[in-house]
Parts: C-alpha cells; sequence; structure tokens
C-alpha cells in the first residue's frame, strides 16, 4: 500500500512537472527571451518545484514528528543538487554516448553555463561552512542565509540583463510541443499560459504532500533514517522532469537547454533552500550531510574545470556518474 502511494504521488509529480514545464517554454518564446533564461530560470524553476516542494512542506506542515519532518527536510534539500551534478549529468551525457562517442563534444552557450556554476558553487560553499556555524550564534547563521537569498537575485538579474543579446545571435526560445490546454481547442493565449501554470503548481503542492506521507511509512517500515532515504529516494524521484527533459534536448543537440535546465536549477536549490534549512532545520554536519555537499561541489567543481580548459567532452561527464557511487559507498557504509 505504502508503495502503491509512492508511485501514485510519482505520477502525479511528474505530470504536474510537465504540465507547467510545456506552459514555461511557451511563456519563453512570448516573452521572446533567450535559451538560457528558459533553461536556467523558467525550466529549472519549473522542475524544480517537486524537489522544492518536497522540504518545503516537510517543514512547515509535514507530518506530527517535528524531527521526521526536519531530517526529510534536510535530506531533500541537499540530495536534490546532488543529484543533479552527478548522476543526471551522467545519465545525460549516457543518453548520447551512442551518437557522440566517447570524445564527443558538448556545446553549451558559454557564457550561461559558466555564470549558473560560478554562482552555484559561491552559494553552495556557504551551505558547507553553515553546518559548522553554532546555533547559538544565529546572527552569522541568517546573515550566510541572507547571503545566499541575496546570491540569487544578483544571478537572476545578471541572467535576465544577458537575455536580449543572446536573442539577437540566435539563441532565442522555441517551444516545440503545443499547449496541452490547447489541445482541447482552447485558445492560446498568456490567459491559457497563466492557467497551465497555476494546474501544474497545484498539482506539485498535492504529489508533494503525498510523498512525504508514503516517506514517513517507508522509514517506520524499513527502519531506515528519513534523513537517508530523503537524501537518495526523494530526488531520484523528483529529479526525473530534469532527467528527461535534459536529455530529449541533448540528442537534439540542444545543449544550451539541456545544461541549463540542471544548472539552472541546481543555482536555485542551491541558495533558496540550504538558506531556509540554516534557519529552521539543525542543520550539522551529520557524515551523510557533510558527504552530500562536498561531493556536490567536487561533481561542479569538475565541470567548471574542463569548461575552464575550453572543451567539454562526454567521457568527462563520466565523472560525475562516478562521484555519485561514491556517495553511495560513503553513506552506505
Amino acid at each position: 500500500m505504502v508503495v502503491a502511494q509512492l508511485i501514485l504521488m510519482l505520477f502525479v509529480i511528474l505530470i504536474a512537472a510537465e504540465v507547467f514545464t510545456n506552459a514555461l517554454e511557451h511563456l519563453g518564446e512570448r516573452l521572446k527571451i533567450s535559451e538560457g533564461v528558459t533553461g536556467s530560470i523558467f525550466a529549472a524553476v519549473g522542475t524544480a518545484l517537486p524537489e522544492t516542494m518536497v522540504p518545503l512542506l516537510a517543514i512547515f506542515a509535514g507530518t506530527a514528528d517535528s524531527h521526521l519532518n526536519e531530517e526529510i527536510g534536510v535530506g531533500a534539500i541537499l540530495g536534490a543538487p546532488l543529484m543533479l551534478s552527478t548522476l543526471s549529468i551522467f545519465l545525460m551525457a549516457l543518453s548520447v554516448l551512442k551518437k557522440r562517442g566517447l570524445q564527443g563534444h558538448f556545446n553549451p552557450e558559454r557564457t550561461g553555463f559558466t555564470r549558473d556554476l560560478n554562482f552555484f558553487l559561491g552559494a553552495f560553499t556557504l551551505s558547507g561552512v553553515a553546518l559548522f556555524v553554532p546555533h547559538e550564534t544565529p546572527l552569522f547563521r541568517g546573515l550566510l542565509a541572507f547571503a545566499m537569498v541575496f546570491i540569487y537575485f544578483i544571478y537572476i538579474m545578471i541572467t535576465l540583463r544577458a537575455s536580449a543579446a543572446l536573442v539577437k545571435d540566435g539563441h532565442g526560445t522555441e517551444a516545440h510541443e503545443k499547449m496541452f490546454l490547447a489541445r482541447l481547442g482552447l485558445p492560446q493565449n498568456l490567459l491559457l499560459i497563466l492557467i497551465q501554470l497555476v494546474l501544474g503548481l497545484v498539482l506539485l503542492v498535492g504529489g508533494a504532500k503525498g510523498f512525504i506521507n508514503g516517506i514517513e511509512e517507508v522509514s517506520k517500515l524499513f527502519g531506515i533514517s528519513a534523513l537517508l532515504l530523503s537524501l537518495m529516494i526523494i530526488p531520484i524521484a523528483t529529479e526525473l522532469p530534469e532527467k528527461v527533459n535534459s536529455i530529449l534536448w541533448i540528442r537534439r543537440h540542444k545543449d544550451t537547454l539541456a545544461f541549463g535546465n540542471i544548472t539552472g536549477a541546481m543555482v536555485f536549490q542551491g541558495t533558496l533552500l540550504p538558506a531556509i534549512g540554516i534557519m529552521l532545520t539543525p542543520w550539522v554536519p551529520q557524515r551523510e550531510v557533510f558527504a552530500g555537499i562536498v561531493i556536490t561541489l567536487l561533481a561542479t567543481l569538475w565541470l567548471r574545470v574542463m569548461l575552464a580548459r575550453g572543451q567539454l567532452k562526454v567521457w568527462h561527464l563520466a565523472v560525475n556518474g562516478a562521484l555519485y557511487i561514491t556517495y553511495l559507498t560513503v553513506a552506505l557504509a
């Protein structure tokens, strides 16, 4: 019964993310913004909402067990960037291995990709520092949380400012599928886009709430730490939209959208959510938590170094997959 609930809620989450992302792409096309903005902000935030809703609802409206809520919240907050920077990146490369080969190159728009990685590395490092800041110094913890929120605000401003030039260079957003609601015969306009966005959001909240309750039951049934389950199971389930969208885009040689969808979500989830975690959860250097942050930073730094060398090859992303295996080994030891 519990497994059936998790599967049902997963389907709700996936359908909701597809509805939301589909509307976002059409909004990006209508607003005439760049692929970088659509990938790194619109699509990234849209497909990041499932795993964003889980920790928020766990912390603010989860179960009657506050300790369990905090463990689910921390696990989901840190598990998402870990999954994106390692397993998601690796699966995206694996999907084009046959077509491009081990020595094949990826060609995302470099300025946006570099910007995403730089902002994430800076913000997520602060979340690691916060692990060692005592709760007896709330002011310092508060300053770190504020700095992370401010970093995301600056990131959005810089990304939007770069949009116009990228559109002129031929990097404008194009929606490749018709609006889901428009397929019902409704007129495709801005109002319909906004209605579909709201519909997707409502479904996401409902699916995330049901998933939290399912995790609680699984944790009790198998005697497994809710923190470990949240670090591993929730991200695998809720990151599927990112994987699917990025895999489809990378196979169509839309490298900017594919990478932006993942790295933009990393920036979103590596700033706002850890800021909430720092203020409202224990946020201490437990083994699983500390290892997750270190592995995530190493995986991101590897991408940044390869990009700085002037090329990003298919085989490079196998290292990200290996880092995920390394994390599993450490966490399950």
